[in-house]
């Protein structure tokens, strides 16, 4: 298959353990999609403007442990894939400095869900 026919979404993903109200976890995964976008954007602006013109497909899964989280990210590291850390102000509900959500794309589906497949939708 074509790159350019390959299915294309951004995921992002919210830590549940840091027992975030529904309103703070709305806000923080609206960061970690606009990161994500952002950083997508400027790494494959092909994927990116394919997105957009197609619907701009999202996906909301959910972590209950830190060290998922954190082995999450070493593996996004390590990918290529754009992606983005979402780190709290700590001015309501969190700590400073608190990770509290990963945006993961837009990028090709299939790439995404080598790493996240295992995680629950929210």
């Amino acid at each position: 298959m074509e790159k350019s026919k390959k299915e294309i979404k951004q995921v992002i993903i919210l830590r549940k353990d840091l027992g975030m109200g529904n309103g703070k976890m709305i806000a923080q995964g609206s960061h970690a999609s606009l990161m994500s976008f952002l950083r997508a954007k400027k790494l494959y602006p092909e994927i990116a403007e394919t997105w957009i013109r197609e619907g701009e497909t999202k996906i909301v899964l959910k972590t209950n442990k830190p060290e998922e989280f954190n082995e999450i990210k070493k593996k996004l590291e390590r990918s290529g894939m754009p992606f983005e850390t979402v780190k709290d102000a700590g001015q309501t509900q969190v700590p400073p400095g608190s990770e509290t959500a990963i945006g993961i794309g837009p990028y090709y589906s299939d790439e995404i869900d080598k790493i996240t497949a295992k995680l629950k939708l929210l």
